[in-house]
């Protein structure tokens, strides 16, 4: 008999594990979350005190924009204390030749309480002339390509976005506009590297540098990997600034916060530093967990996991319920991307570049990337010293300036700036090794940040928290190697090839997945716990999640 009974259990609270609870709460079940760590959120937590006392960092989820999920209208989440603020500029880049690009969101946000986002020709013409400064081809490439996303490829790209995926065979709504001549897009792109699509639809070295580097920013994978139609979009919306870039006003803890005061006012249980050990199943069927401590919690009618694919089926899960083609499936799944130096530092005053003699935006752009413009060292040589070395000679480094539009986070007069570089799988070093190579990256990054922002020498620098992937795998056993992405997100780990067969109903009934191991992937705000609970709402019945 179990200990405690709930009609829904879900096995994990990470990101998306708080999501769904009030989904599940809100159709009348009670519900209990169960989480092994010692706090709820997964990726969308910030720490307090870090990297230094006064100031608060983000773990890992940096640029969310939560606020256009279902679920932020659904449970007002506004109310619950999750705001956001939105810069008219959106991505920056500073180059070691001492120019830079600078961009506009096409559609920036109009109202703040509902995020309603409305097409702007000033911010067009504005990135059009900063794309103009380096190369007229591509800056009529931008115009061409704007006027394709605002009347076909956005309202496409915002239908599939919260959309579960289709049968193969059966084209999504991205798919679709494969065959639609006015897209600007054929099916060949299915089939293209990252680096042939940054050839495809830019001149430049400096677009088609930032693209492949955007393409790390939103999947984690690198120039030679195929990324699929989806993520093709995705980077293109963000080289040519088409959407709003978003801070949530006191850091990405701020999301789980809100989340887990709608789940309670609902009902739902959060329970933490609760490690559950085993799966119940009985005749085939979910029955409830185990935990460590021997507690048995019971479930009436099903058990969501917001768990990755090989804890779920390799820890959770007796053997004897797994057959011979979920062990070939689990055998393909890489964590081979997504591997990056992470972190926050803690400065006396922000990054002053050099180039923003020219255009002082630079210095408060939410995503400013400085980076080498040796095109051929990022198409061929930079993933080779990733892997080799777990630093590269020169930096494409992601940074963002938060205190400028988000003061909480550091003490009066004093800034908070995150910085991202990429590396290579846990794995490749021993403990020993990566304590030594992050002490080598934090000189290396100092040093060519200076050359770009001469103030950022070490008595800028307060103090910094950094995240290299052995730490990340750590604490999340579902980043296998280190991997923010929980799993590589190219083309073949991607919408309806992620996971495993039977998509978010799994092949134990009652047993379903709402992870970032599911379709939807790596990130925050991204569509996994949502259609999971659209299918558990089918399933049983429930009203159907407003979209």
């Amino acid at each position: 008999m179990a200990d405690k009974t709930y009609d829904a259990i879900v096995i994990g609270g990470g990101h998306h594990g708080t999501i769904i609870a009030p989904y599940l709460a809100k159709a009348g079940m009670k519900v209990g979350v169960f989480e092994r760590l010692d706090h709820l959120g997964g990726g969308a937590i910030s720490y307090e005190d870090t990297p230094a006392p006064g100031f608060r960092g983000n773990f890992c989820a940096h640029f969310t924009r939560f606020y256009g999920h279902p679920v932020y209208k659904e449970f007002n989440l506004r109310d619950e204390g999750l705001e956001y603020v939105f810069p008219d500029t959106n991505e920056a880049a500073i180059f070691d030749d001492d120019t830079a690009y600078v961009s506009y969101a096409a559609f920036p946000v109009v109202n703040p309480q509902t995020g309603e986002t409305r097409f702007s020709e000033e911010n067009v013409k504005k990135t059009y002339e900063e794309i103009a400064r380096f190369s007229k081809p591509d800056a009529e490439t931008y115009l061409d390509l704007t006027e394709k996303y605002r009347d076909i490829i956005r309202p496409a790209f915002g239908r599939s976005k919260f959309s579960l995926p289709t049968p193969w065979g059966t084209p999504d709504a991205l798919e679709e506009l494969l065959s639609d001549p006015k897209s600007g897009l054929d099916p060949s792109m299915q089939f293209m590297t990252c680096k042939q699509v940054a050839r495809y639809f830019f001149e430049s070295p400096e677009l088609r540098i930032l693209s492949m580097r955007g393409f790390m920013t939103s999947a984690g994978i690198f120039p030679d990997d195929v990324p699929g139609i989806s993520l093709i979009i995705s980077n293109i919306h963000l080289v040519l600034a088409w959407e709003p870039a978003a801070i949530a006003k006191g850091a990405s803890g701020a999301i789980t916060d809100a989340l887990i005061s709608a789940g309670k006012k609902l009902g739902a249980e959060y329970f933490v530093n609760t490690d559950v050990d085993k799966l119940i199943i009985k005749n085939g069927k979910a029955k409830g967990i185990r935990l460590t401590d021997g507690t048995e919690i019971g479930a009436r009618q099903l058990v969501v996991g917001d768990v990755g694919t090989p804890q779920l089926f390799t820890r959770l899960i007796e053997e004897e319920h797994i057959n011979s083609e979920m062990k070939r499936r689990l055998a393909t799944n890489l964590y081979d991307r997504g591997h990056a130096w992470w972190g926050t530092l803690a400065l006396h005053e922000l990054p002053q570049y050099k180039v923003a003699k020219d255009n002082p935006d630079i210095n408060a752009t939410p995503r400013t990337y400085w980076a080498s413009k040796d095109l051929a060292y990022m198409e061929n040589r930079y993933v080779h010293e990733l892997f080799l070395l777990g630093i590269g000679s020169k930096f494409f480094c992601l940074t963002a300036p938060d205190t400028v539009w988000d003061p909480t986070r550091a003490p009066e007069g004093k800034h908070t700036v995150l910085f991202e570089e990429y590396t290579c799988p846990a794995g490749f070093f021993s403990r020993k090794e990566w304590r030594q190579l992050t002490d080598d990256f934090v000189d290396s990054l100092i040093q060519q940040w200076e050359q770009y922002a001469p103030n950022m020498t070490k008595d800028n620098i307060i103090d910094y928290r950094i995240t290299p992937p052995m730490d990340l795998q750590d604490t999340h056993l579902d980043m296998r190697e280190g991997s923010w992405s929980e799993g590589a997100m190219s083309a073949t780990q991607s919408l309806r090839f992620r996971g495993l067969p039977g998509g978010f109903r799994t092949f134990i009934s009652n047993l379903y997945m709402c992870s970032s191991a599911m379709p939807g992937g790596g990130g925050i705000g991204r569509s996994s716990s949502f259609n999971c609970y659209r299918v558990i709402a089918e399933d049983f019945g429930f009203p159907k999640p407003k979209l």
